[in-house]
């Protein structure tokens, strides 16, 4: 009888661990974005007893606030759907948090390619799936799936 050595994906810990991974690389991502956020209204809120400056450039700045600030929230609900325990329930809470927001689900894919090619570990298995994961997400985000 000869032996057949059978390789296929990632194991269920692998996957587990990637997912993992791809949700600590968006929790990073909403730190990033929120202290964008914050730093950027400090920039542009006067001082008390200082002149307020170009109200267009004020609304523009905090538009972009607004924006940094949300795509901050969806990062962290992006998150927390990665504890879902397959691809389909995590595309399903991206999408149905982006939409709460008032944001498109695509912009959580640039975000989660970020996040896996962040993930340093000495785990290849791992790595590769969190690199799937994160691509058939993505994928399936921007309606290429």
């Amino acid at each position: 009888m000869e032996d057949e050595m059978e390789f296929g994906g990632p194991g269920p810990e692998s996957l587990a661990l990637g997912a993992a991974a791809l949700a600590a690389g968006l929790v990073r991502e909403a730190g990033a974005l929120a202290g964008a956020a914050a730093a950027l209204r400090n920039a542009v809120v006067p001082l008390p007893g200082a002149e307020a400056g170009d109200v267009r450039r004020v609304r523009g700045a905090m538009s972009a606030v607004s924006d940094a600030a949300a795509r901050a929230t969806l990062a962290l609900e992006a998150a927390e759907a990665m504890g879902q325990p397959d691809d389909a329930s995590r595309v399903k809470a991206i999408r149905e948090a982006a939409k709460r927001m008032g944001l498109g689900a695509t912009t959580v894919a640039p975000m989660l390619r970020v996040a896996a090619l962040s993930f340093v570990s000495d785990d290849a298995s791992a790595r590769v799936a969190a690199e799937g994961m994160a691509t058939a997400i993505a994928a399936a985000l921007e309606g290429v799936a």
